[in-house]
């Protein structure tokens, strides 16, 4: 089997010495922040959180992010949250990248390690700790849930990507393939979160261009990515976020896979109206 690697920032700052152009870019279109602009100095604190700390990759923004927020959170030892959640109407998805983390959903206990992903229901009960002995980082993809008639909200999903068979796009011969946590054809969800995988070499072959947005963030691997009109070199942890019909292709640079976890909304009617 491959082994699997996720990218976690770690902060810090970078010396005076060092030059300041960066590949930080933000677009009507879409925003690329790469890794290197998460240091200390831009890490947000929660209420309710102890020992945390967090990078907002996407937050619901006139001009940006419309319907998810995503945050990479970094618990030390000992710390995390009784009522993570302030929001009854928000959905979550947790993705662990580093380290090991004690999740209760509905009474119900899960231990999280390094590719652990849990889908937590709106207005849920539930707890995250670390109870380890070092620092853990994961992802945390807020939504507001949009009810459907006739379907109910979906259940609490505790997995780990290690145990689930990458989807191969068709014809790609498994050079691309899709790692899905939630069945594609269950309507109770209103987002997924994948991983994408593609080999050395491996391309998107034509420029997507669709309604969904998207969240991506790079856990492996290097590639040039197709953005709107722009080419724009990627690699591990740095964050892509795509406005809807922003139009998308890569190349995946090599010489190791390009991986990355990807949000997009879907299964729901377009909102005619604002919402009440």
């Amino acid at each position: 089997m491959t082994e699997r690697s996720y990218y976690a920032p770690t902060g810090g700052h970078p010396g005076q010495h060092e030059l300041l152009t960066g590949r930080a870019v933000f677009t009507e279109a879409y925003a690329v922040i790469p890794r290197g602009t998460m240091r200390d100095i831009v890490t947000s604190f929660l209420p309710g959180w102890q020992d945390t700390r967090l990078w907002v990759l996407a937050r619901p923004l006139s001009g940006f992010a419309e319907t998810f927020s995503q945050y990479i959170m970094e618990v030390r030892p000992g710390g995390g949250s009784d009522a993570p959640e302030t929001d009854p109407q928000a959905e979550g998805v947790l993705f662990v990248v580093e380290g090991a983390l004690h999740l209760t959903i509905g009474g119900v206990a899960h231990d999280l390690a390094p590719g652990g992903y849990a889908y937590v229901p709106p207005g849920s009960d539930w707890t995250l700790h670390n109870t380890g002995g070092a620092v853990a980082r994961f992802h945390w993809i807020r939504k507001a849930y949009e009810p459907a008639p006739g379907l109910t909200a979906p259940d609490p999903l505790v997995l780990n990507e290690a145990d689930i068979t990458p989807t191969p796009m068709a014809g790609t011969e498994g050079r691309w393939a899709t790692t899905r946590f939630v069945d594609p054809e269950d309507l109770r969800h209103d987002m997924h979160v994948t991983i994408v995988t593609f080999e050395p070499g491996a391309v998107i072959p034509f420029a997507e261009t669709h309604v969904m947005e998207h969240g991506l963030y790079v856990l492996e691997g290097k590639a040039v990515y197709r953005l709107n009109a722009d080419w724009v070199e990627v690699e591990a942890g740095d964050f892509m976020w795509l406005r809807a019909f922003c139009p998308q292709a890569c190349y995946a640079g090599g010489p190791r896979r390009f991986r990355y976890l990807l949000y997009k909304d879907v299964n729901r009617h377009m909102r005619l109206h604002p919402p009440r």
